[in-house]
């Protein structure tokens, strides 16, 4: 459906396969630590047989930086919520919340009420596969919806979410897969759902070089960045998610302007590189650099 902003369940599998290979390195070579990563993906126990270096080297045979592009991802978005919750946001909603973790993996206080909305099929299947003692889950409020018929800002208030308290929105790894009506409809509704207060709005973009210079979306050096460009949208295509939308950065910052938010850092792989993996002894060549896609948090005017 044209307003859906969700996608299938493979891509939230796959997400939690990368997470999964990064949690199963050396505490001291790791930059995430997700132990629940393994609920979600098939064939846990021989990934965890193979080891680390192994799974990532599978990885960077399928595109260099791939792993740890997701893995900044990851690290990046963490740090953010942890930030804003000591800075005193009451409210986080994650949207499309898939196989996400970060309620109860990260410390998060117990005065920060989280907000998991997803399509009814997939927070089913994680609650099933999730163990049935975890951490904060009394925080943790699950909002099912089907946008056939039922709108997001209902089914938000009707959970429980309080329009006069600050709150951090997140879309994560989700906007090449949906429409831009879609995506644009959402914030829409969001800055009106938090109009009266603060609030933070965290997404992702896939650039719209990676179809006119794909060149441009990887480090100098990088192998094949067309083919690899192709491959990867073809593999998502090939498990019936497809990329659809892709941005420049003038779309994304007058899309969120419009909407009251100004952007506070727009970044990639590329400037988080030295931040992440350098203090584990990782540190990406530019030729393995993977910037194809953007992590933007705006915040809003009010």
């Amino acid at each position: 459906m044209s307003n859906s902003i969700f996608v299938k369940d493979g891509t939230a599998q796959g997400v939690a396969k990368q997470r999964l290979i990064e949690t199963i390195a050396g505490p001291d070579k790791r930059v995430i630590n997700d132990p629940y990563a393994d609920s979600f993906v098939i064939g846990s126990g021989f990934m965890k047989l193979m080891g680390h270096k192994l799974n990532a080297w599978l990885s960077e045979k399928l595109a260099p930086g791939f792993h740890e592009h997701l893995i900044a991802r990851t690290k990046f978005i963490d740090e953010l919520i942890v930030k804003s919750a000591i800075n005193g946001i009451q409210q986080y909603v994650i949207l499309g919340a898939g196989y996400d973790s970060r309620a109860h993996r990260l410390e998060l206080p117990s005065s920060l009420k989280i907000f998991e909305v997803d399509q009814p099929e997939v927070s089913d299947n994680k609650l099933a596969k999730l163990p049935k003692e975890l951490p904060n889950s009394e925080n943790v409020t699950y909002v099912n919806i089907d946008f056939s018929y039922q709108s997001l800002t209902e089914q938000l208030i009707g959970a429980g979410f309080d329009q006069e308290k600050s709150t951090i929105f997140t879309l994560e790894g989700v906007s090449q897969y949906i429409t831009k009506e879609a995506v644009s409809s959402t914030i829409k509704e969001l800055a009106s759902l938090t109009r009266d207060t603060n609030s933070i709005f965290f997404m992702s973009y896939v650039d719209e070089l990676l179809d006119k210079n794909p060149e441009a979306c990887f480090g100098e050096g990088y192998p094949n960045p067309a083919k690899k460009a192709s491959l990867i949208k073809g593999l998502s295509a090939k498990v019936g998610e497809p990329w659809i939308s892709f941005y420049s950065y003038a779309e994304i910052e007058d899309l969120l302007s419009q909407n009251g938010y100004l952007i506070q850092e727009n970044v990639t792989l590329e400037d988080l590189n030295s931040l992440y993996f350098s203090p584990v002894g990782r540190t990406l060549n530019e030729n393995q650099i993977f910037k194809l896609e953007h992590f933007v948090v705006a915040k809003s005017k009010l």
